[in-house]
């Protein structure tokens, strides 16, 4: 489930990006301003607004520190501006002075890229905010980036229906052509990826949200899903910290949160993100407004993907008659039986507590829980819940600067042995703050509780 927390109505025109960091929401709209809330209670920061825009801020992101926040316009500039006093860091001009659509920072803070409507990209050096290098895609706009987890390559959307994977040399690793049909509208990498590949998500104008698995040594793209949740383009999309949760915004006026649930804003979904540290949403639309949800413990996916012990009674009345049991459900329903009491049901609680006389109807039942414990055995701990130092179950997962989670205590013993270098890229992190991944220690949790 989900609740609407608050409604901001700041903005005077089009809510164009949102973004949070630890403790920060940024959004950005066709007003030419940006607006800065702390998320303990959304009010707004004594220096915002942030004007310094010419005109309409088409996106904005921190950096993982969050001390940080960069932001980019059609006046076809790069902005960095400092969340503690509010004033500007830097401007970077785009080459060609091409109006700025899209801006992406590496997890490890090393690099940014921005990308203009006339098709160039540029690569910034962030810490000294000077230009490396430029590449381009001839007659369209880019209008999406994304960095991998690991900082080394990063992906790009455009109008033209494209998705393409570059380097740090602005080498073309890939293209995948009409990846969607009239357009790319955003793409995201999930932060943690497999062993051996990455997984990304991207959105258009085809109404679509595709999920893409990538090599990370041949870098060949493989789509894994198509999303049809939702009935016109699809304008954003933002994974969780854990990237467990997946958030598209849509024309149709929709949120879809998957696999969990769809809730209806009032005009045009235009921007959408995730909360770090806590079960938030915040969604930008062309009525002016941002809305902040906050989403329940435990909904984290659909009843397919949850843990049965998750599952609630109605849960277990739809997985009834799926399995053509559908004559046992008023019995469930007058006995409360959720998740956790089906999996504990045996061959005498059936007969003396709910009565199901035939022999072959209870035999029948235990062989589909059974079949459902077996489904949800795992054979081992999954990867991304294992901390990349020790390789053990996290029990206190943080998010370093270089976008990765860890086990509090191995990232900051690392940390005090190893001279601040990243145990996933052994690049220098800029920052040795930890932000608590209380997303991903819930979905730990969930996982012990059945297993």
């Amino acid at each position: 489930m989900t609740s609407l927390l608050c409604t901001l109505h700041d903005h005077l025109d089009d809510v164009n990006w949102c973004a949070f960091s630890a403790k920060l929401l940024a959004t950005c709209s066709g007003d030419k301003t940006l607006r800065i809330y702390n998320t303990s209670d959304f009010s707004e920061l004594s220096f915002s607004p942030l004007s310094g825009h010419g005109y309409s801020v088409h996106c904005c992101c921190f950096s993982p520190c969050g001390q940080f926040l960069v932001s980019c316009s059609t006046d076809a500039t790069t902005v960095v501006w400092s969340m503690v006093t509010g004033e500007i860091e830097a401007v970077m001009e785009h080459p060609g002075r091409s109006p700025v659509r899209i801006c992406a920072l590496s997890p490890d803070s090393i690099h940014m890229v921005s990308g203009a409507s006339d098709g160039t990209l540029a690569l910034w050096d962030f810490p000294s905010k000077q230009l490396r290098r430029t590449g381009a895609v001839n007659d369209t706009t880019m209008v999406a980036c994304s960095f991998s987890p690991c900082s080394q390559v990063f992906m790009t959307g455009s109008t033209y229906g494209d998705l393409r994977l570059w380097d740090l040399n602005m080498n073309q690793l890939h293209a995948e052509k009409n990846a969607h049909d009239l357009g790319v509208t955003c793409c995201t990498f999930a932060p943690s990826g497999q062993v051996v590949q990455f997984r990304l998500a991207s959105c258009g104008q085809d109404s679509l949200l595709k999920i893409w698995a990538i090599n990370k040594f041949t870098y060949k793209m493989q789509r894994l899903h198509t999303l049809t949740g939702q009935s016109a383009p699809v304008l954003s999309c933002a994974y969780s910290s854990d990237g467990q949760l997946l958030v598209s915004g849509s024309v149709d006026k929709t949120v879809a949160v998957y696999d969990v649930f769809t809730v209806i804003c009032f005009r045009y979904v235009t921007a959408c993100s995730f909360s770090p540290t806590s079960p938030l949403i915040a969604t930008g639309s062309m009525d002016k407004t941002v809305n902040i949800w906050r989403l329940e413990d435990g909904c984290s996916a659909g009843r397919l993907k949850l843990l049965v012990t998750d599952w609630s009674e109605e849960d277990v009345s739809e997985w009834l008659v799926e399995e053509g049991l559908e004559r046992l459900v008023d019995k469930f329903r007058a006995n409360n039986i959720d998740g956790t009491e089906l999996l504990s049901l045996t061959k005498e609680t059936l007969a003396s507590e709910l009565l199901i006389e035939s022999v072959g109807l209870r035999n029948k039942l235990l062989r589909k829980v059974e079949e459902l414990k077996s489904e949800s055995a795992c054979s081992g701990i999954p990867d991304e819940f294992l901390c990349p130092i020790t390789r053990e179950l996290m029990k206190e997962p943080v998010i370093a600067a270089d976008g990765y989670s860890y086990e509090r205590e191995a990232i900051e013993s690392w940390i005090n042995t190893k001279n601040r270098s990243s145990p996933m890229t052994n690049l220098p992190l800029l920052t040795t703050l930890l932000t608590p991944n209380h997303t991903l220690k819930m979905a730990i949790g969930r996982w012990k509780t059945s297993h």
